[in-house]
């Protein structure tokens, strides 16, 4: 009875932090079918259990077939590659302190340039989660038919021909120097009347469009054949929207596409088991430093848990980053005192609040990454090390 107890009461704790991260940014080429633009009442809070509170009626989907020009004949690279390896245990005897930092969205070049440089000054990699429209003109909207919506539709809009161009070469740079790419699914479509209900069936076709958008969004977009920036069957692991889904029906999608891991189901600060048949790698519920509110390590709640997601006055932002960066380090030292557990820390591609919450991970990124014991990487390298050494006892 004690340990049932012990559950309910994680549950309620992870429940109370839950705000879903539905925040993603618009892209620059065309407004999106609805306002994109994070609201002060979030969308209602993902669910910690794998089963919807009612089984979708399975329907028949319209095959969606984004065009398909010519191929190009320079096959795009890998998108989930390891060229790093670490130890099993460091020199005090603990495994090592696994950063992983990652983002949603990841659209705007001037942060991709940011996150980049500032990855090279400490020798960390990054995971970024890309939407599938953010390759794709939107000019050809109306290819993508999502389940459930007008073809076309789209919560975060469509792709500027000259940005997708220009995207799918920094996302080639970004893969050379050790960043791994993901996939956050395409039109961001949140709550019960988007990814909520969707069945495997769905989920399928959602990263079959997925995958059409990165082979051909480029070429559609340059008006002649253009590699791919990366091979979209390379890809390893995926973030709901909002954190959303039924997560044993879309995981099911993931076990049969090859990929390993899924980096959308709220927890704790402790290694990460498999679930469903691959890799669970959380959002993590943490204490927001100096109350006794629990938020996840991502920015979008954060922002809420500091102002209900409400532009603050600039004047409240050098407080706001000192609590956040202090809630970091907190959660920091948590991991050392319990075995050295990854930390799993979210974001966009953003500056909400006055760049509060990009701020503060620049300056923890830049604090952290070079500390002895830690190790800032993407989810596949924390993937291979799992796989090669184990999941540490305690």
């Amino acid at each position: 009875m004690r340990r049932r107890f012990g559950v309910l009461i994680g549950a309620a704790v992870i429940a109370a932090a839950l705000v879903s991260g539905c925040g993603d940014v618009p892209l620059e080429g065309s407004q999106p079918s609805t306002a994109a633009t994070p609201s002060a009442r979030p969308s209602k809070s993902p669910r910690t259990s794998s089963t919807p509170s009612s089984t979708p009626t399975p329907t028949a989907t319209p095959p969606q077939t984004p065009s398909t020009p010519t191929p190009s004949p320079v096959k795009g690279a890998n998108a989930a590659r390891v060229t790093r390896t670490f130890p099993a245990k460091l020199a005090n005897g603990k495994p090592p302190l696994f950063v992983v930092v990652s983002f949603d969205g990841a659209g705007d070049l001037t942060l991709w340039s940011h996150w980049r440089q500032l990855a090279k000054q400490v020798n960390a990699r990054m995971t970024f989660f890309l939407s599938g429209p953010y390759l794709y003109p939107g000019s050809h909207r109306a290819d993508y038919k999502p389940p459930g919506k007008k073809p076309g539709a789209s919560e975060i809009g469509w792709g500027d021909p000259d940005k997708v161009v220009r995207r799918t070469a920094v996302l080639r740079q970004a893969i050379a120097e050790g960043h791994e790419i993901g996939t956050h699914a395409n039109g961001h479509f949140c709550g019960r009347s988007g990814i909520g209900s969707w069945n495997a069936a769905q989920w399928s076709d959602e990263l079959k469009a997925f995958d059409l958008m990165v082979a051909n969004g480029p070429t559609l977009a340059a008006g002649k054949p253009l590699a791919a920036p990366f091979d979209p069957a390379t890809v390893k692991g995926m973030r709901t929207p909002c954190l959303e889904g039924n997560r044993s029906a879309y995981r099911q999608v993931m076990r049969q596409r090859g990929m390993l891991y899924d980096a959308s189901e709220p927890g704790y600060i402790a290694w990460p088991k498999k679930t469903d048949g691959i890799w669970n790698f959380p959002l993590q519920s943490i204490e927001l430093a100096g109350t006794h509110k629990s938020t996840l390590t991502m920015d979008y709640n954060l922002w809420y848990a500091q102002t209900g997601a409400r532009q603050a006055p600039a004047s409240q932002a050098p407080a706001l980053k000192a609590q956040v960066l202090a809630t970091y380090r907190l959660a920091l030292r948590r991991s050392r005192a319990h075995g050295n557990p990854p930390l799993f820390l979210g974001n966009h591609f953003n500056h909400w609040n006055n760049s509060v919450y990009s701020d503060v991970l620049t300056s923890f990124v830049q604090d952290t990454c070079t500390q002895p014991d830690v190790r800032c990487v993407s989810n596949v390298e924390l993937l291979t090390w799992l796989e090669k050494n184990g999941v540490p006892r305690g």
